[in-house]
């Protein structure tokens, strides 16, 4: 990691538990550093997400008590941490969304203008990138519609990423009838729920924007509130904050249509289609 680059954040994991290990070996910041000849505040940058080198993991791992038989799980997390993912060929780092999402064991996204990305076909994102106002090539195009295509195959694997939607009426508004359909087919999936959330619902949190909530398998690792605005995106671990937007997200999907209503009221939108 390059002296300005944030963390990514199985990096900030890998120097979450360092930090906890050092804490229950009753060490402060200054005493551990002071034992692995460190500055202190190269230790505090590790504990913050900074990567350390392989041998000052080991050095960490054995000044801080655990045998050598504990060490597994440590070093996983550091091989975690410094791998490439599959989307870096496509051009794109590991501090987004999608190394988020890779992670993820559980996605609840709430969605008010457009299909989840999870959801769309490759046609939909051909034409939501194409009518961007920012020209796109079409190698951009092409690129951004093999990663979506390439998040999707989660959806089908032997270990499956779950995934709750709850989508506005007007998100539909663009969807072509093969949209449609495809959305219909993976709710029938058991892991993924689809509801829609009509106008008749009135005034609701939800027209404040989308956003995302990522469960993690490891439970140590914290939800995540992942929320994209006009110029970028920011993904929130503050536990307060992913609380409440926990709460929001469960407040829309009581407002919002059953799965089985759901699935009827858009196949009777794409019989319109």
């Amino acid at each position: 990691m390059g002296k300005n680059a944030e963390p990514t954040f199985r990096q900030r994991k890998l120097g979450e538990a360092l930090r906890v290990l050092r804490e229950r070996a009753g060490l402060t910041q200054q005493e551990a550093a002071a034992r692995l000849r460190y500055d202190h505040r190269k230790l505090s940058r590790i504990e913050k997400g900074q990567r350390p080198e392989y041998h000052g993991l080991r050095a960490m791992l054995d000044e801080y008590g655990l045998l050598v038989s504990e060490w597994e799980p440590y070093l996983d997390m550091y091989e975690r941490a410094v791998e490439k993912g599959w989307w870096h060929p496509y051009g794109l780092e590991d501090h987004g969304y999608i190394s988020l999402e890779h992670d993820a064991c559980m996605v609840r996204e709430f969605q008010l203008a457009y299909v989840p990305g999870l959801l769309q076909t490759e046609a939909y994102v051909r034409e939501l990138f194409e009518g961007a106002r920012v020209q796109r090539s079409k190698r951009w195009v092409d690129n951004q519609a093999l990663v979506r295509m390439r998040r999707q195959e989660r959806l089908l694997s032997s270990n499956p990423l779950r995934l709750h939607a709850v989508i506005a009426e007007s998100a539909f508004a663009q969807a072509d009838r093969a949209q449609l359909r495809h959305i219909v087919e993976r709710g029938t999936l058991g892991h993924i729920e689809v509801q829609v959330l009509p106008h008749s619902a009135g005034f609701h949190d939800g027209y404040n924007g989308p956003f995302t909530l990522l469960d993690f398998p490891d439970k140590r690792d914290s939800r995540v509130l992942y929320v994209e605005h006009a110029t970028g995106a920011i993904h929130v671990e503050d536990p307060e904050k992913v609380k409440a937007g926990k709460l929001v997200f469960t407040h829309l999907s009581k407002l919002a249509l059953t799965p089985e209503e759901s699935a009827t009221w858009i196949e009777r939108l794409a019989a319109d289609r």
